[in-house]
């Protein structure tokens, strides 16, 4: 009988689960959009993939879960950091990955990885929402349109304006300030893509230019969000057929090789498992200036990991 294991990543916002054999390929998959870290859309994610591919959740050899509510997942035999699990999941999918840029619902990451997959250095925007799925969604939601509808808008835009916060907070106030100077959606559309390239830019400066790139995450289904962070990196980034399963693509083949024994168990990342609070950017007394949300550390296994202060 075939063996079949279970990777979890339980987002900020999304669970993803895959299920695979025992050579790595991918049987099935959910993706459920749950708006909070819950319980119940995890659930629906697990018993949506494990149905699809047609076992049932006692069937399941081994799981490893992996995000921000990885401790939520019930019967895993171990937890990765979300950077251990996307790097492993992104190798996979794209042998010869050397630049990991994954862009989720809450956060962002820049990953460098090396010949075999393995993490070399990484950069995590974790305590802004500025140019995150969230970010887009406030630029949705202030031109009043669906946000599928976003990247194609973005990609007929032709006049660059200043987009100058990159506060998600205070980002719609300068929107709706260019809307009614009666500048076209359009323009407004792809001027923030435009300047959230150019914040990822920065966050991917910290870990290194490497080619081949490869986009993951929600935001990779985005295409100005793709088209402008490969202008900025004047490089071509390519996108995984299924971009925001990586993570649990790499849970899913880490409990496969866990159970099956046939290398060495995988170093999980020191320093990638800080959980920030959220920052109240509207709270008396606040303010943005100097912080660039930013969480970095060079990988060496049981060093410690400095961050950088808000």
């Amino acid at each position: 009988m075939t063996r079949r294991v279970l990777g979890v990543d339980l987002g900020s916002t999304t669970a993803k689960a895959v299920v695979v054999d025992e050579a790595g390929a991918i049987l099935a998959s959910s993706t459920v959009a749950m708006g909070a870290v819950s319980r119940a859309g995890m659930h629906r994610c697990i018993d949506e993939a494990v149905g699809r591919a047609g076992i049932e959740v006692g069937d399941v050899s081994g799981t490893i879960s992996t995000g921000y509510g990885r401790k939520l997942v019930p019967g895993i035999q171990r937890s990765y950091t979300e950077i251990t699990c996307h790097a492993r999941g992104v190798a996979a999918m794209v042998p010869g990955v050397r630049l990991i840029v994954d862009i989720g619902g809450q956060d962002s990451k820049a990953i460098t990885v090396d010949k075999d997959g393995l993490v070399v250095d990484f950069a995590m925007n974790d305590r802004c929402a500025s140019g995150t799925g969230r970010f887009y969604e406030v630029l949705a939601r202030a031109i009043e349109i669906e946000l599928p509808e976003l990247g194609p808008l973005a990609m007929r835009g032709s006049q660059d304006l200043e987009v100058s916060s990159m506060c998600a907070t205070f980002a719609e106030t300068e929107i709706v300030s260019l809307m009614a100077q009666d500048m076209r959606v359009e323009d407004i559309a792809s001027s923030v893509h435009r300047a959230i390239a150019g914040r990822t830019l920065a966050l991917v400066a910290q870990v290194g230019r490497r080619t081949p790139v490869v986009m993951t995450g929600g935001v990779a289904r985005n295409p100005a969000a793709v088209h402008f962070l490969s202008r900025a990196l004047d490089h071509e980034v390519l996108v995984p057929e299924q971009p925001q399963i990586s993570g649990a693509y790499g849970a899913a083949l880490l409990a496969m090789e866990s159970f099956l024994r046939t290398s060495p168990p995988v170093p999980d990342v020191p320093g990638a498992d800080f959980i920030f609070p959220r920052v109240d950017h509207t709270a008396a007394g606040h303010s943005c200036a100097g912080c660039d949300g930013h969480l970095r550390g060079k990988v060496e296994l049981g060093a410690a990991i400095p961050l950088r202060s808000s």
